[in-house]
């Protein structure tokens, strides 16, 4: 049975380590901070699970495959992983992004329904609407767990023989096309058939000469909002989470008295996910003055809590699975651009029949598409 070594226990790297286990390699799962650690791009309460995404099909149809994957694997470890509130996209006028996820969403068969602007405002008045609102509800979407998620994901792969090792791995290094081994900075030595890098933020790091200027880390906030004393208006019972694209904010509502959250969708500054500081704050004027327009009982909501992530961003927001180009059984997989933690389990799954099947990886998530430019089209 081939030994396969799989490097970063997130939730692109856990599922592929999940869907390499089930079709019987032996595998390893190494992580230098541990799964969903605070400084991962897995990290974090939650993770909206949306199925729509415009025109881009395949997105859709991974999002529906991945909450299949999500809901079993809650189903087999008996855990609470998924919220299921809903998601609500606003949209305004013609909004082209949202008229194209209708079409999509009719298309491949989604649950979804266009609200109205005097639906909307019946139905949810704890938000403010505007007069040329409306919106995109697919009720059985909704809200991961993720840090919660990926700790059990990798805890059932251990139950099922999966090898994890706490260890930072040394980028390969091999004096021909093939790796026999790579080494971890405390000196263990992992051999295998096949190695991929699925570490998030860190491939740039990794793969400097490669990777260090078509993958873009970015600084992310996360805030948190206290919600009115016996205020139920604001949680998961009571509304869903929610988009807004052409402000480029999103928001989770209050699940497990965490609070309110709201985060700014725009790319925020580089940032180095191992040394860079994760003190909160910057975005809080911006996110303020949003729960003011939209949300006023909550314009003078404190900030309970916070947290500093990253997105990896490649050029466009594709996804990378592919081949390293200088080693014949090194994978990378990666680029989740702040949209592919909802992705892992179909991630996952066709990382594993590119590397056990010798299929060809999608040809967007080739690393010959990645440029050394930021031009975002997948929202």
């Amino acid at each position: 049975m081939d030994r396969i070594v799989v490097v970063g226990a997130g939730s692109f790297g856990a599922w592929t380590a999940h869907h390499l286990a089930r079709a019987g390699r032996d595998v390893t799962l190494l992580d230098a901070h541990g799964p969903a650690n605070s400084r991962a791009s897995s990290g974090g309460h939650t993770r909206v699970i949306r199925m729509g995404y415009g025109a881009e099909e395949i997105y859709s149809r991974w999002s529906v495959d991945s909450l299949h994957q999500w809901k079993a694997l809650a189903e087999r470890t008996s855990s609470t992983l998924f919220h299921q509130t809903g998601v609500l996209w606003l949209a305004r006028d013609r909004d082209a992004l949202a008229l194209a996820t209708l079409a999509t969403l009719e298309r491949i068969g989604v649950a979804h329904e266009r609200v109205s602007r005097p639906h909307l405002q019946s139905r949810w008045p704890q938000v403010a609407f505007d007069a040329d609102d409306w919106a995109i509800l697919e009720p059985r979407s909704g809200v991961l767990m993720a840090s919660r998620a990926v700790r059990v994901l990798v805890g059932d792969l251990v139950s099922r023989g999966v090898r994890y090792i706490p260890a930072a791995a040394r980028p390969p290094a091999a004096a021909n096309a093939r790796v026999e081994s790579i080494e971890t900075i405390d000196g263990l030595i992992c051999r295998g058939a096949a190695f991929v890098f699925a570490c998030g933020p860190w491939l740039p790091a990794l793969f400097p000469d490669l990777l260090g200027d078509r993958i873009f880390t970015s600084r992310q906030e996360v805030l948190y909002f206290g919600c009115p004393p016996g205020d139920l208006r604001f949680t998961s019972a009571a509304l869903p989470a929610w988009i807004e694209f052409a402000a480029e904010i999103y928001g989770v509502p209050d699940i497990d008295a965490r609070g309110f959250k709201v985060s700014v969708d725009r790319h925020g500054a580089r940032f180095d996910p191992e040394t860079g500081s994760r003190v909160a704050g910057e975005t809080q004027p911006e996110a303020r003055a949003y729960l003011a327009r939209r949300f006023p009982a909550l314009a003078g909501a404190p900030l309970v809590t916070a947290e500093v992530c990253q997105y990896e961003n490649t050029s466009n927001g594709d996804f990378l699975i592919d081949r390293h180009p200088g080693f014949e059984n090194v994978w990378l997989v990666g680029g989740g651009s702040g949209h592919g933690f909802k992705h892992g389990p179909a991630v996952g799954a066709h990382a594993a029949q590119v590397i056990l099947e010798g299929a060809a990886p999608q040809a967007r998530f080739r690393l010959a598409t990645k440029q050394p430019v930021q031009q975002r089209t997948v929202f």
